[in-house]
């Protein structure tokens, strides 16, 4: 009966660890973001509006940035659906807009642990 006990902790707490560990990778590949965005408790806008707590929200949504009319206007919320293919293709989910990041980041692991280090740096 222990065995078992253990084994279901176990695998219970492999997620938590997994989480960390994508977070922690996704700050490799927010490298790439840093030279335009800022994401943390302290992040301010730069060239690219900052990025702290976008999950959730709607598009064009932090004060004091000048966003483009295709952002303003696009109706689109931030959900890990498409800050996943924003990440992939900018373009590709709204057309117009003054991003230039023409790469994009490729592959999808990358793009999951992004999205799990900039949402695990959301301390609202």
């Amino acid at each position: 009966m222990l065995k078992w006990v253990v084994a279901a902790a176990a695998l219970v707490a492999v997620p938590v660890t997994a989480s960390a560990q994508d977070a922690e990778a996704g700050a490799a590949v927010f490298k790439k973001c840093a030279a335009c965005h800022q994401v943390g408790p302290d992040a301010k806008n730069g060239l690219g509006p900052s990025l702290q707590c976008v999950a959730g929200k709607a598009a064009g949504h932090h004060e004091g940035f000048t966003y483009s009319d295709a952002v303003k206007n696009s109706g689109i919320t931030w959900t890990d659906e498409n800050l996943l293919a924003w990440f992939e293709k900018d373009d590709a989910v709204i057309k117009g807009n003054k991003m230039i990041f023409p790469a994009g980041v490729k592959n999808e692991d990358d793009r999951k642990n992004l999205l799990a280090y900039i949402k695990s740096q959301c301390k609202e």
